[in-house]
């Protein structure tokens, strides 16, 4: 399965969004399956004509005729995800950025509270009919251009500069307790805090984000126990413990399977 990883091209969007890529297969292709693992985006997925089988730690895109739009809602898992494609099938994915969907929906906490996948259902009642309009362009440039337009539409302006000097502390190595006592909060709620608006904890999200970047770095490394020191690791025994947990193999395994200059880091299966 080739995808294009597409950067907003708007640069307001580019504040709140990674990035996005469109899924299109008309039964030409065999099913696919890849395993994706964990990261700190809220990502948001959308297809056309097809259900959606939320497990665990699988996920099922099977085609159907019923449902024009089903949308999916990933923002907290912490062992990898295998997603499993039945053809055909049309998909478009959004990834957010940490805090980034919070400029878009209101009612992220009813969706965190679910702790798993979960159904994306925003406040605003125009998005299925919207996406279904989008899936329906068929020309890629012009869909990019609505895709962008629409989300912009939903954008509201919010005051999260405290939130985003408690994320640069997280993604340090400054301790959690005194990240806490730095912003004079107690360490439970600036637990509740980070949950609020992120969907997971900050010891989560700290591990997480010393995982993926070490991905980002690997090509630039000259050894695991470089990379470990380079990314917050006590040693490399952590960072292993780290990947095994993430990934469920060895990291030595994981970066000979994985292609890490992608921006989708997917294992296919």
């Amino acid at each position: 399965m080739k995808i294009h990883f597409y950067t907003p091209e708007n640069d307001i969007l580019k504040q709140f969004i990674e990035g996005y890529y469109f899924l299109n297969d008309n039964g030409n292709e065999a099913d696919t399956s890849y395993m994706t693992f964990p990261n700190n985006y809220c990502i948001v997925s959308v297809n056309l004509n097809s259900t959606i089988k939320l497990d665990k730690n699988e996920i099922l895109i099977q085609p159907s005729y019923d449902y024009k739009i089903n949308s999916s809602f990933a923002y907290h898992y912490i062992n990898p995800i295998k997603v499993n494609y039945e053809s055909p099938f049309q998909e478009i994915t959004i990834y957010f950025k940490p805090l980034g969907i919070n400029y878009f929906v209101d009612n992220l906490e009813a969706m965190f509270s679910q702790k798993k996948m979960t159904e994306f259902i925003p406040q605003f009642s125009d998005f299925k009919d919207e996406m279904n309009k989008i899936f329906h362009i068929d020309e890629r440039p012009l869909q990019i251009i609505a895709l962008e337009n629409y989300w912009l539409s939903k954008l509201t302006t919010k005051d999260l500069t405290f939130m985003k000097a408690i994320l640069l502390d997280i993604e340090s190595n400054i301790k959690i307790a005194n990240i806490a006592k730095k912003h004079h909060i107690s360490r439970k709620h600036l637990n509740n805090l980070v949950r609020k608006y992120l969907g997971k904890s900050p010891v989560e999200y700290r591990k997480i984000f010393r995982f993926r970047n070490a991905i980002i770095k690997y090509q630039t490394s000259k050894s695991l126990t470089e990379l470990s020191y380079e990314n917050l690791f006590f040693d490399q025994a952590h960072l292993i413990k780290d990947f095994k947990s993430f990934t469920k193999i060895n990291p030595n395994l994981f970066f000979k399977n994985v292609n890490t200059a992608n921006k989708n880091v997917w294992l296919f299966t």
